[in-house]
């Protein structure tokens, strides 16, 4: 089993894959700031995770942001306290992809906020799932808690 993670500001949300890796679906949003990587930390050995995908929010141009490097530090912390790997995966447009499918789906704004970082959370997780399964290797990069990031 997987855990993905949509690290925003505000909010981080959540998901999981199938025991087979085929399907991920949503589990719940973290709130930011005191606890967080220890309530990711408790999801993934209550899921019992072999490892975390951390989506990476590049520019559609492929450069780095503020959120870029936001979300590579979140990742190195969270790689610091897990005994998984903790990947990062290129998550360009998924909360606009996650936005769009719920307003598809009939849900506002005001009333998709709670889960909108969860359904990011899946869209992440689902790429990175797609990506192994079509090209048998694993996507993203993985974070070296000690030295950084490795390919």
């Amino acid at each position: 089993m997987r855990v993905g993670v949509d690290v925003g500001t505000v909010r981080i949300g959540v998901s999981r894959s199938d025991l087979h890796g085929m399907l991920a679906t949503p589990v719940e949003t973290v709130q930011r700031g005191d606890g967080d990587i220890a309530r990711l930390a408790a999801i993934a050995r209550e899921l019992d995770a072999l490892e975390v995908i951390v989506g990476l929010p590049l520019a559609l141009s492929g450069r780095a942001t503020a959120s870029t490097e936001d979300a590579s530090r979140f990742a190195a912390r969270l790689a610091i306290a897990l005994p998984v790997a903790v990947r990062l995966v290129d998550e360009r447009l998924s909360t606009v992809s996650a936005q769009a499918a719920l307003r598809t789906s009939g849900r506002s704004s005001k009333q998709s906020r709670p889960v909108i970082d969860q359904v990011a959370a899946v869209i992440i997780l689902q790429h990175a799932l797609d990506f192994e399964r079509s090209r048998e290797i694993p996507a993203g990069i993985v974070v070296d808690p000690d030295e950084g990031l490795e390919s």
